[in-house]
């Protein structure tokens, strides 16, 4: 574990209550870099890999800027019922999640899983990513009706594990999605999401962070 991370997570098929025999471990963290190193000219990453297989970490400004505009792998990040490590740092950031919801979801939700819907062949689609487009979908409706998204999807494991295996029509897939994107839509005006994330509440943990490292 580098001692820079103040928070690591399990995502994906096992966050999810999607995994098989055969899944992977996918983890995704946040770590804070020492303030003196924005000073040069060379700016540290603002992401990277491992060092774990299938590990991947956001520095601190970074995942708050992605949070604040509603990514829905982010976000999902944040409700991962799956946390292996954090530190004080990193409970204050989980503590703020709320600050980073927002009506944006709506659109970025939407917007993500159209765009998966859209790469799939009808003829052959991927059935996997057909899953995942599903799923994102339920994940927004539920960010949109209860103000946090939906990471463990287990209550609809099985249809959802027989999306990913090819057991449903084109047409059944098309059914769902479209009443998935109608639930959305019927969601919106009842929202309990504010319109707009609380940024200032956000800048303040950044600059205690900051002020914390120098």
């Amino acid at each position: 574990m580098n001692d820079d991370l103040i928070l690591s997570v399990i995502v994906g098929s096992r966050a999810y209550g999607l995994d098989t025999s055969g899944s992977d471990t996918d983890r995704r963290g946040v770590f804070v870099v020492p303030t003196e190193a924005f000073w040069r000219l060379d700016k540290p990453p603002t992401h990277r890999d491992g060092p774990l297989p299938e590990q991947f970490s956001w520095e601190v400004e970074r995942f708050c800027s992605l949070a604040l505009d509603a990514n829905p792998t982010v976000l999902e990040t944040l409700w991962s019922p799956l946390v292996e490590h954090v530190t004080p740092t990193g409970a204050r950031l989980l503590g703020l999640r709320g600050a980073f919801v927002s009506q944006l979801a709506h659109r970025t939700f939407a917007r993500y899983a159209d765009a998966q819907f859209r790469r799939l062949d009808p003829v052959a689609p991927k059935w996997k990513q057909a899953m995942h487009m599903i799923r994102l979908l339920l994940s927004g409706v539920h960010l949109v009706e209860h103000g946090s998204p939906l990471v463990d999807v287990s209550e609809r494991r099985e249809r959802l594990l027989a999306v990913r295996q090819g057991l449903v029509s084109w047409e059944e897939l098309q059914e769902w999605r479209a009443e998935l994107m109608a639930a959305f839509e019927r969601a919106l005006p009842h929202s309990v999401l504010p319109v707009a994330p609380d940024r200032g509440a956000v800048e303040e943990f950044l600059i205690d962070v900051r002020r914390a490292n120098l």
